[in-house]
């Protein structure tokens, strides 16, 4: 899930006929509020973004001003968080997002983990962090599930999490039907196995194939917040979640992933992110891919 890159003249224009001012008071509540449920830092030049797009919620919820937005946030936070949250970012994501981290997991990770895990309880655990509307866990379901072939006798426990703090994301996901248009990312043999062409009135969608949702389990979560599995997972994919995170948050978060992490397990990062001074339990091992160490470094 992504900060919101900015706001469209339509927004603007409605904030002009409700009247919905957001205040310095209201602003300076959200900004804390997000900072401490969310780790999302909004600096002033965000105010405008956050005035547009919280106009939606409030209309939603029946409220006249942002000034009763913010009681609603002060009484009873955790039901309205995951609105905020949606309400202030944009999940921009696509199938087969920057290729290369699945060449590696197709072409050295799971042949690997395979190989190993055979004949020892075949347990195998990919967390989709941040998963948003579902392509980033299901992109992974595709590669997992080819690699599993040939080894259903090995009776592997394969399964890949999926969580996002965002209540639109995840029924997106849970629903697994996308348009058409949104599936450039998958080659057409992956198209003809894993996706089934809705007809009459889905006309126009592609729905995910039973064998993938086998796979994937969608929760919702706040990275923030408690975390109520255990791990240890082989690899973990936080890819363009933490970007507009401070940088108290990232080091919190990045110690509580190697924490999940066995020695020599992976964690995936976007294209614009780095544990370059933030965090010492990985060393990178290729573009935004990191192994954590075997021990702690010097």
């Amino acid at each position: 899930m992504n900060l919101a890159a900015g706001i469209s003249a339509g927004e603007i224009g409605q904030a002009t006929v409700d009247g919905m001012v957001l205040g310095d008071g209201e602003f300076q509540f959200l900004r804390s509020f997000v900072l401490q449920h969310c780790g999302i830092s909004l600096g002033e030049q965000k105010r405008q973004l956050v005035q547009g797009r919280l106009q939606r919620r409030l209309r939603a919820l029946g409220l006249k001003h942002f000034a009763g937005y913010c009681e609603l946030l002060r009484s009873d936070p955790q039901s309205e968080l995951g609105e905020l949250a949606s309400a202030i970012s944009t999940n921009v994501t696509s199938f087969f997002r920057e290729m290369h981290h699945y060449d590696l997991l197709v072409n050295e990770l799971l042949p690997r983990w395979m190989k190993e895990k055979r004949g020892s309880g075949g347990r195998l655990r990919i967390w989709s962090a941040g998963c948003s509307s579902g392509e980033e866990p299901y992109a992974l379901a595709m590669v997992l599930a080819e690699a599993l072939e040939g080894h259903a006798s090995a009776g592997f426990d394969a399964r890949i999490l999926a969580t996002d703090l965002s209540p639109q994301a995840l029924a997106v996901a849970r629903k697994g039907m996308y348009p058409l248009e949104r599936l450039s990312g998958i080659s057409d043999e992956r198209r003809k196995r894993w996706l089934l062409r809705g007809a009459g009135e889905f006309e126009g969608l592609a729905s995910i194939h039973p064998r993938l949702r086998e796979l994937v389990t969608i929760q919702p979560l706040n990275l923030l917040h408690d975390w109520p599995m255990k791990g240890p997972f082989d690899a973990i994919f936080c890819r363009n979640v933490v970007i507009y995170f401070d940088q108290p948050t990232k080091q919190r978060l990045f110690r509580r992933y190697a924490e999940l992490l066995p020695a020599g397990g992976y964690l995936f990062l976007g294209h614009s992110e780095s544990l370059h001074g933030i965090n010492d339990d990985f060393e990178l091992i290729g573009r935004t891919v990191y192994r954590k160490r075997t021990g702690r470094p010097p």
